[in-house]
């Protein structure tokens, strides 16, 4: 396994001079934001589709450093009922399933997508609860008429291209959201579908991210390194769905923290070794929105952290059975 980081959080740096920053603070892989919601500060995707020696210096860059790229990700909404909003995500998707070969990546990170509550829906629409009835024909108007059919002629396109590994992050406010979902839609489009799993997530919804480990299997595909802390006081009388700005941390049922600041050391532990038992052993993207500490503390706390976790070797053999 290998300890890597969401290169966006350096987005104000030029690549070569993050590369350098977090190789030397023990990363040994990237991911690289192609544009939507990460933007594409170190990819100039474009250019790089057109461009062989472009690409090649790209490649240099990193592979010189003795690092991967672990994924390009584009996380977006293609889904989107705006048209304007669906066209600019979707467009960054296809540019990114392009480049991800040429790059010698196979694993493209993005959310699933949530589309409007019918046909002339001018906003996305989140389904939470099955009553009033409403909620139970929108959510099958969304999987039978948008999802699915959108998702199966996608996953057929990144095969053409040459991914074999569409990570979709589990996120509120998109189809995909829990193991459940994430199940329901590599069941009905292909084992191309798989997670791109961030723990953060998964606990402000009331999961345990190794129960979710040990469901999905092999069914991810890449894993975000973010914890969650959840504010006893607040949660126990508002609950956890929590509409307040990020940066209302004292008022919030829950915010995202570094690593180690929302779960302790062994429950890290816990999630690098379920990890390796179902057979992940790829790598550890550190992602920071811990809006209580600078990107460069965060950065560094979150890499020492995960140094005490993280397993680099292979078991071996059973000396003792």
């Amino acid at each position: 396994m290998k300890l890597g980081v969401f290169t966006v959080l350096f987005q104000q740096r030029p690549l070569e001079e993050t590369l350098d920053y977090v190789k030397a603070a023990g990363c040994e892989a990237v991911e690289i934001g192609t544009g939507a919601y990460p933007g594409n500060a170190h990819c100039d995707v474009d250019r790089l589709l057109e461009d062989e020696a472009a690409r090649n210096r790209f490649k240099s860059a990193v592979e010189s450093r003795g690092m991967i790229v672990s994924a390009l990700s584009c996380h977006g909404n293609p889904l989107h009922p705006n048209p304007d909003i669906a066209n600019q995500h979707l467009a960054a998707f296809e540019k990114t399933l392009r480049l991800a070969p040429m790059l010698g990546v196979d694993r493209v990170i993005n959310f699933s997508g949530c589309p409007g509550g019918g046909p002339d829906d001018k906003t996305p629409n989140w389904v939470t609860c099955p009553w009033p009835p409403d909620f139970t024909e929108v959510l099958k108007w969304q999987w039978e008429e948008k999802v699915i059919p959108f998702w199966k002629e996608w996953a057929a396109k990144a095969k053409s291209y040459g991914v074999s590994k569409i990570c979709f992050e589990m996120h509120p406010g998109f189809v995909v959201y829990n193991p459940e979902s994430l199940l329901k839609l590599r069941d009905a489009v292909g084992d191309i579908i798989g997670a791109n799993l961030d723990p953060s997530h998964l606990w402000w919804q009331g999961m345990d991210p190794v129960y979710a480990i040990r469901k999905l299997g092999d069914a991810i595909y890449h894993v975000h390194a973010k914890d969650t802390r959840i504010d006893e006081i607040n949660t126990k009388y508002n609950g956890v769905l929590d509409v307040k700005p990020y940066a209302d941390e004292i008022n919030r049922s829950w915010i995202f923290r570094t690593v180690g600041y929302g779960h302790d050391l062994d429950t890290w532990k816990a999630i690098v070794s379920n990890l390796r038992l179902v057979g992940y052993d790829y790598v550890l993207s550190i992602e920071h929105e811990d809006s209580l500490m600078s990107v460069n503390e965060g950065f560094t706390k979150a890499v020492n952290f995960l140094k005490e976790c993280i397993m680099t070797e292979q078991p071996g053999a059973m000396w003792w059975a």
